[in-house]
């Protein structure tokens, strides 16, 4: 079945990473061997990965942030070093779509188009992406917004961990900064949907009452899981539902279960079924399976050491089906949740071509 992932860091991989996601997981595992940093020769991140794992359609990131909070939030010095790091990171897109990896999709006729592509041939159709912005300090001034519309710019959220230009993020309490709603304002006229991944939690509140555009977020967990300020509680996770949003379940195991140790990284007892825990609950508090979907982060800053215990590579993700089945939910429900959620959130609020 076709799954919908809403957020890969590709080109973080392939250039701070030092990736080839053209590679095989194999040859790429093998091509780090050795290397003592955490996630280093784990990864389960590869183009062919995706395809195995039906994977056709992705939201990939920018993400480059200001540092924060002294050197407990590194990042870079300002945000026009932000900016020229993002684009670089879109430059490598450019590469992977003329290479015929990726196809970019940037409204709803380029949506349709594809899908009809993918369906066809599946092996040999490049994989689809929706370009995002993780953290917005690439965005020097609102009137850089047009420039990264006509890149094809259609979700953006405020911060990562710590503080950026705009609000509070993770581990960071605090609202938005002085800047913080005049950018709202300006990526609300221009169409760009907003993601509330990583706000703090008085900067979420702030958000939803500035912003009047389509919200979603699309890497979270649940706080009522997993109690940490990175994961929604039941109050937020009801407010997007009430605007019409939906959360994409990250696959990271210190967002998942309260199991996970950073000191012996040891991801035992941590698996799918985790994964579907979380959404159970977001179904639960919607009352029906139409507000959650998959956003995985995988190889996000780590690897298989924490991931899901019974992973290999991102193609496990096709396991869900399984799951949910054997839990009790529909053929349509899991539709909706592997890829049916966001693709009617795109269809939507993508504009119209």
């Amino acid at each position: 079945m076709l799954i919908i992932d809403s957020h890969l860091d590709l080109a973080y991989n392939g250039l701070v990473w030092n990736r080839d996601l053209a590679q095989s997981i194999s040859q790429m595992r093998e091509a780090e061997a050795g290397m003592e940093q955490k996630g280093r020769g784990l990864n389960v991140v590869s183009f062919d990965e995706l395809r195995r794992g039906e994977m056709g359609l992705v939201f990939v990131t920018v993400c480059c942030r200001v540092a924060s909070h002294g050197k407990r939030f590194p990042g870079v010095r300002t945000q026009e070093i932000a900016y020229a790091h993002d684009r670089g990171q879109l430059a490598w897109y450019r590469v992977m779509e003329r290479q015929g990896h990726l196809r970019q999709i940037c409204s709803v006729s380029d949506l349709d188009a594809h899908l009809q592509a993918w369906e066809a041939d599946p092996l040999h159709c490049p994989l689809g992406y929706i370009l995002t912005m993780e953290g917005a300090d690439g965005i020097v001034d609102v009137e850089q917004i047009p420039e990264w519309w006509s890149e094809g710019l259609r979700v953006a959220s405020l911060c990562h961990y710590g503080v950026s230009s705009y609000s509070h993020g993770t581990q960071a309490p605090g609202g938005l900064t002085s800047r913080g709603g005049a950018l709202l304002k300006a990526l609300q006229s221009q169409g760009v949907m907003l993601d509330l991944s990583h706000l703090a939690e008085a900067a979420f509140w702030e958000v939803l009452e500035i912003f009047g555009g389509q919200v979603l977020a699309t890497h979270n967990c649940c706080r009522a899981l997993c109690d940490h300020d990175r994961q929604f509680d039941d109050r937020q996770i009801r407010a997007i539902i009430d605007r019409g949003g939906v959360i994409g379940v990250a696959f990271d195991d210190w967002m998942l279960s309260p199991l996970w140790d950073h000191e012996s990284q040891d991801n035992t007892g941590i698996t799918l079924e985790t994964v579907a825990d979380h959404f159970d609950h977001i179904c639960q508090i919607a009352g029906n399976c139409q507000h959650v979907g998959i956003g995985s982060d995988l190889d996000g800053g780590y690897g298989k050491e924490q991931s899901p215990a019974d992973m290999d590579t991102i193609a496990d993700l096709q396991r869900l089906e399984a799951i949910f089945a054997r839990r009790g939910y529909t053929d349509q429900d899991i539709t909706r949740m592997l890829h049916g959620n966001w693709l009617r959130l795109l269809r939507q609020h993508l504009p119209a071509s």
